[in-house]
């Protein structure tokens, strides 16, 4: 049988869920089926988002968030997660995105999969726009200091070429920490350091 889930997150303990969940509850999701989470969107390693994807949501059910944010901050951790729903045939639908929120007559399910297609476009596409304006900013801090003189030794955001695929495997849970400073030729508090530096700079 297929159902509905409501996911919601905000980002510290101090901060409340009210207006999600009464958004969530607005548009039909029973108060049981909401699974929340107070933690940072900058990682995908959430208590609550973990069950929810692993262990509740089947092929067919209906994932109803209130906005994209609350999946990840992270614009390209969105776009793996919105495949991820495509190629189990789950919907996601954002209150914020009223598009995705349109009733269809059954059989035009082919509609969404052309909404979450354009969704996963849009969000690839600002996600390589943000990494190259970031390269670019390093670029020109780095040739700044340069030209007064200072002495960089190695710059603060100077990632190894295969980092963004190893972080991506290392966030998704498909190698370890240990493996990934092994095969960038990093040691740990360099790693962890970058590791703070990118998310930081992807939110």
């Amino acid at each position: 049988m297929k159902k509905t889930y409501g996911y919601a997150r905000v980002s510290t303990k101090e901060q409340n869920l009210d207006r999600q969940l009464r958004a969530l509850l607005d548009c039909g999701v029973d108060e049981r089926d909401i699974v929340t989470d107070k933690a940072s969107g900058a990682s995908l390693e959430r208590p609550g988002y973990a069950v929810l994807k692993n262990t509740m949501l089947r092929e067919g059910d209906t994932l109803i968030i209130k906005s994209l944010d609350r999946l990840s901050r992270n614009k390209e951790h969105i776009k793996q997660e919105l495949e991820y729903f495509k190629s189990q045939h789950i919907r996601v639908r954002v209150i914020d995105l009223p598009t995705t929120m349109t009733e269809l007559p059954e059989g035009q399910e082919w509609v969404f999969k052309m909404i979450n297609s354009i969704l996963i476009e849009v969000l690839s596409s600002i996600a390589e726009q943000e990494r190259l304006t970031i390269r670019q900013r390093q670029s020109e801090g780095i040739a700044a200091a340069k030209e007064k003189g200072s002495h960089l030794g190695r710059p603060a955001a100077c990632f190894p070429p295969d980092w963004e695929k190893t972080y991506s495997k290392w966030k998704v849970g498909e190698t370890t920490a240990v493996a990934a400073m092994r095969e960038l030729g990093l040691k740990r508090s360099t790693f962890y350091k970058l590791v703070h530096q990118y998310e930081e700079g992807v939110l």
